[in-house]
């Protein structure tokens, strides 16, 4: 019990952490407010949101087979998969912003140019699609925590 519980709070501080970075970069990927120290926020902000989705990730895996309800009872639940999934939806679309802000970064110490308004629109809606998906993973995992989606 104490490492079922150890590990709910590591997945929990996981997802805190993810979801406070991703609302910085949420908040900090603007056209107005870019400058030179924002592009380089935005890359050391966008490094921690990756190590938190890792984290995020490594913890759920660690529920699933350490936790007292056991791997079996896990993979047999459709809402597991539509927690993996969603996962890996955001993971995806958070590819291109982490490569727009490692090439901005390079621009800005290259050559001191800032990234075009548009570019930096575009980057932010896909920061904020990621936003809008990410509140739909705890709803299924409350539902799966008190077993709905169970087979039988």
């Amino acid at each position: 019990m104490i490492l079922e519980s150890l590990l709910q709070y590591a997945h929990i501080l996981a997802i805190l952490t993810l979801v406070v970075f991703l609302t910085s970069e949420a908040a900090l990927c603007r056209p107005e407010w870019m400058r030179p120290e924002i592009v380089e926020r935005l890359a050391m902000v966008d490094r921690i949101y990756g190590i938190a989705a890792l984290a995020v990730l490594a913890t759920g895996v660690l529920r699933i087979y350490l936790g007292v309800k056991g791997e079996d009872w896990y993979w047999s639940n459709w809402l597991l998969h539509t927690k993996f999934a969603l996962f890996v939806l955001v993971a995806l679309l958070s590819i291109k912003p982490t490569i727009r802000f490692a090439r901005w970064k390079r621009a800005l110490r290259a050559n001191g140019t800032l990234p075009p308004a548009e570019e930096v629109r575009a980057v932010r809606k896909l920061v904020m699609v990621q936003a809008h998906i990410i509140p739909f993973i705890p709803l299924a995992a409350a539902f799966l925590a008190r077993g709905f989606g169970g087979r039988g």
